[in-house]
């Protein structure tokens, strides 16, 4: 059996190959040029802002790193939304990211909620 935090470093990482290769596939016109920056840029971070999480000193920071996990994910949602509304032909694949992106946000926020849930404990 694998290691979750591996699979969690794995998927972030394939999830921003995946933007990657759909940024370069996309047409490149004035609409489309700042859509992809921001869609690469905020796709590629989810995976290196969780890896900073992973490797966190204290849970405080480890939570803060989750949490730019969380919103870059979210982030990411609203570029591809904004994609398949400029490029309709790629609606489809669209999709299919803005799906991954969304299952990594509830993952995310579950893992956020529950490093609170303990430090609450602790506290208590």
């Amino acid at each position: 059996m694998t290691n979750a935090k591996f699979d969690l470093e794995e998927r972030t990482a394939k999830f921003g190959e995946q933007i990657i290769k759909f940024a370069k596939s996309l047409p490149r016109n004035i609409v489309t040029l700042p859509l992809i920056d921001q869609l690469v840029r905020a796709g590629t971070s989810v995976g290196s802002n969780y890896c900073e999480a992973d490797c966190a000193e204290t849970r405080k920071d480890f939570e803060h790193k989750m949490g730019i996990s969380k919103k870059e994910s979210k982030e990411t949602k609203h570029w591809l939304r904004m994609i398949a509304c400029a490029e309709p032909d790629f609606t489809e694949r669209s999709r299919e990211l803005w799906k991954e992106a969304h299952e990594l946000n509830l993952i995310f926020t579950a893992i956020i909620k529950k490093s609170r849930l303990k430090n609450f404990e602790i506290r208590n």
